[in-house]
C-alpha cells in the first residue's frame, strides 16, 4: 500500500501523522511511504530523518494525496485537503465530526473511507487513540489556566499554589476521564485546591482510592456543579461522550455568578465545548472574555508540545496503522470490531451513529458499511 503523510496546515499545528519510526515499520513490511517535504519539521523531524527511514519525499500535499492509497494525519482535514480526497482513498486521523457539519458533508461528498482516531475503542471500552492526546491536553490545561489567570491576561490574578498565609486557587475539573484526571493531578501538584466532578460513582470511588488526599471528588449534580463553579478561580472542562457533541454544562447565565476574572479552559472544544459560550480559538489568539470570565478554548492544545505529542500519538496509532496497511481497511475492520468503531464515513455514508444523531443526518452502521 502507498501510505502518505502531509504537513498539517491547521493554525499552529506542529504535530505530524507519521514518525520516522513508523516509516521504518511500514517500509519493512513492503509498503511505500510518501512524505510531504517539511511535514515533520514542527516535531523536530527533517526530511533526512524520513529518507533514512525509507520514505520518499514529495514536494507538496497535492502530490501526496494524488499518489497515496491511505492518508495519515493528525488533525481533521481542512477544506482544501478535503477537496483532494477521492472515493478509493482511506483517511486515518482525528475527525471530531459531531461538531463540524461542513467537514462531515465534504467527507461524505468525497466518497472516501474515513477512520477517526477518537472513536476507535479497545476491549475495555476505552479510547486508545484519544487517550495519549487527552493525557497531554489534561496536563497542559492547568498550565494554560494558570497563565490565563494572570492579571495581564485579564484573569483574576490568583497564583495556583498560593503562598504562605494566602490561599491557593480553587480549581474545579468537570469530568473524571483521562483529561480530567491528568488535569486534577497537575493542578494539585501546582498546589491548587482541586475538586473533580463526575457522574460515575465507580469512577469517583476509583479516583478516591488512587488519589485521595491529592484532590477531592464530588458527584456532578446540577446544584453541586453550580456551587463549585461559582467559587472557582479556574474551571477545566473535560467532558467526553465518544463521537457525540459535548453537553453544555456551564450556561451563559452561570457566568454572571462566577468570580470576576475566573478562567474556563474548555478541553472539550473539539466536540463543541461544554460551555454555552465556548468557541474554538488558536494558539496565537487563545483567550477571550465574556461577562468577566476568561475563556481558553484552543482546539489543538497538544500541538503546543508537538514533539511529545507526536511521539505519544505515533506509539498509539502504529498497531492500527500497520493492520490497515497490511490488510486494507475492510479486512482490518472486519477482523477487529474496535477498529470498526473508528469508521465514521464510507462511500458517501455516515457510518458512526453518534455523528449522524448529533448532526441530524442519515447514517448506517459500520457493519452495514462492511456489507457494501
Amino acid at each position: 500500500m502507498k501510505v502518505g503523510c502531509v504537513r498539517e496546515i491547521k493554525a499552529q499545528e506542529y504535530r505530524v501523522g507519521l514518525t520516522p519510526e513508523a516509516v521504518t515499520e511500514l517500509a519493512a513490511r513492503g509498503h511505500e511511504v510518501l512524505i510531504e517535504s517539511g511535514a515533520g519539521a514542527g516535531s523536530g523531524y527533517d526530511d533526512g530523518h524520513y529518507k533514512e527511514a525509507g520514505a520518499r519525499i514529495l514536494r507538496d500535499a497535492e502530490g501526496v494525496f494524488a499518489a497515496s492509497d491511505m492518508i495519515v494525519k493528525v488533525k481533521e482535514p481542512q477544506a482544501e485537503e478535503r477537496a483532494m480526497l477521492r472515493r478509493d482513498q482511506l483517511l486515518f486521523t482525528y475527525l471530531h465530526l459531531a461538531a463540524d457539519l461542513d467537514q462531515t458533508r465534504d467527507l461524505v461528498k468525497s466518497g472516501a473511507t474515513c477512520i477517526a482516531y477518537e472513536t476507535v475503542t479497545d476491549r475495555n471500552g476505552a479510547l486508545p487513540l484519544l487517550a495519549p492526546m487527552s493525557e497531554v491536553a489534561g496536563k497542559l490545561a492547568p498550565q494554560m489556566g494558570a497563565w490565563a489567570m494572570q492579571k495581564a491576561n485579564g484573569g483574576c490574578g490568583v497564583l495556583m499554589g498560593g503562598v504562605a498565609g494566602v490561599a491557593p486557587a480553587k480549581v474545579v475539573v468537570i469530568g473524571g476521564g483521562v483529561v480530567g484526571t491528568q488535569a486534577a493531578r497537575v493542578a494539585a501538584g501546582m498546589g491548587a485546591d482541586v475538586t473533580i466532578l463526575d457522574r460515575s460513582i465507580p469512577r469517583l470511588r476509583q479516583l478516591d482510592e488512587l488519589y485521595g488526599g491529592l484532590f477531592r471528588t464530588a458527584y456532578s449534580s446540577k446544584a453541586t456543579t453550580e456551587a463549585l463553579v461559582y467559587k472557582a478561580d479556574l474551571v477545566i472542562g473535560a467532558v467526553l461522550i465518544p463521537g457525540a457533541k459535548a453537553p453544555k454544562l456551564i450556561t451563559r447565565a452561570m457566568l454572571g455568578r462566577m468570580k470576576p476574572g475566573a478562567v474556563i479552559v474548555d478541553v472539550a472544544i473539539d466536540q463543541g465545548g461544554c460551555t454555552e459560550t465556548s468557541h474554538a480559538t488558536t494558539h496565537d489568539d487563545p483567550i477571550y472574555e465574556i461577562d468577566g470570565v476568561i475563556h481558553y478554548c484552543v482546539a489543538n492544545m497538544p500541538g503546543a508540545v508537538a514533539r511529545t505529542a507526536t511521539q505519544a500519538l505515533g506509539n498509539a496509532t502504529l498497531p492500527f496503522l500497520l493492520e490497515l496497511a497490511d490488510k486494507g481497511w475492510k479486512r482490518a475492520c472486519a477482523e477487529d470490531p474496535h477498529l470498526l468503531n473508528g469508521l465514521n464515513v464510507h462511500a458517501g455514508q455516515i457510518t458512526c451513529p453518534a455523528v449522524g444523531r448529533a448532526l441530524g443526518l442519515p447514517f448506517i452502521t459500520g457493519s452495514d458499511a462492511l456489507a457494501m
